[in-house]
């Protein structure tokens, strides 16, 4: 039986990833803020983590000295948690993802293909939809998928994106990725890619009707890490859609 220690373990998607533990008959362990990282780090086979950006540097520096494997799920992160975890991942396998379910990894996929068969002349909108508690924006996910539309098209996302439209902002920019973010009652994951042609449109959806989609995900992911060596991972590598994305 595996041991899959759970990082905030008491928040609700830490109570996701305990049923989904029990459910795939392993073994869960966890802690809390304020709790000893460095022991759940030595005594789990592999971590699981959706709690803060804050508290992410503590937990890979624990799980590096117990060599110890990560699934990282938080969102938020900034371009110096990426750094890192490129660090860590020299020493143990680390899997970071903005979204561990297995339906928005088949979804990246698909729009990285539709984004690499679509000319610019295909606008690429991505439209998001949140619970109000969500405190980021746009979601994880949101990035995930218009970093696989990026990837379609061969462009740099971070200076071909458009957000927050608001007053007289002129024209679309053309051959950029727009995105926009809704928030609002118990929504667990709304994500929609529109991809708006000349006098035709295509759009890609996924619905999250229970965050125990994530949970699933992430335990799955978490017991195909186990062994792998050190490097970085991500999710189509767990559904085998890629060996490098």
């Amino acid at each position: 039986m595996t041991s899959i220690g759970i990082i905030g373990s008491a928040g609700r998607m830490g109570v996701a990833l305990a049923a989904a533990i029990s459910e795939a008959g392993q073994r869960s362990c966890g802690i809390d803020k304020g709790g000893n990282v460095v022991r759940l780090a030595s005594d789990a086979d592999v971590l699981v983590d959706f709690s803060s950006p804050a508290a992410l540097e503590a937990t890979l520096d624990a799980c590096v000295a117990a060599r110890t494997p990560i699934v990282i799920g938080t969102t938020g992160l900034e371009e110096r948690h990426h750094y890192l975890i490129d660090d860590a991942a020299r020493d143990i396998a680390v899997l970071q993802t903005g979204n561990t379910s297995l339906g928005v990894t088949l979804l990246a996929h698909l729009v990285r293909e539709a984004a690499a068969r679509l000319d610019s002349e295909w606008d690429i909108e991505i439209l998001e939809m949140h619970h109000g508690r969500k405190i980021d924006a746009p979601s994880g996910t949101a990035l995930l998928l218009g970093q696989a539309a990026a990837e379609g098209r061969a462009i740099d996302l971070a200076t071909c994106s458009e957000r927050g439209r608001d007053g007289l902002t002129g024209a679309r920019g053309h051959g950029k990725i727009g995105f926009a973010s809704l928030r609002g009652g118990t929504v667990a994951g709304d994500h929609d890619v529109i991809f708006a042609g000349p006098e035709e449109m295509i759009t890609l959806s996924h619905r999250a009707e229970n965050r125990m989609i994530f949970a699933r995900g992430a335990v799955r992911a978490a017991l195909w890490l186990i062994g792998q060596k050190p490097d970085r991972y991500t999710m189509p590598q767990v559904l085998g859609l890629s060996s490098a994305q």
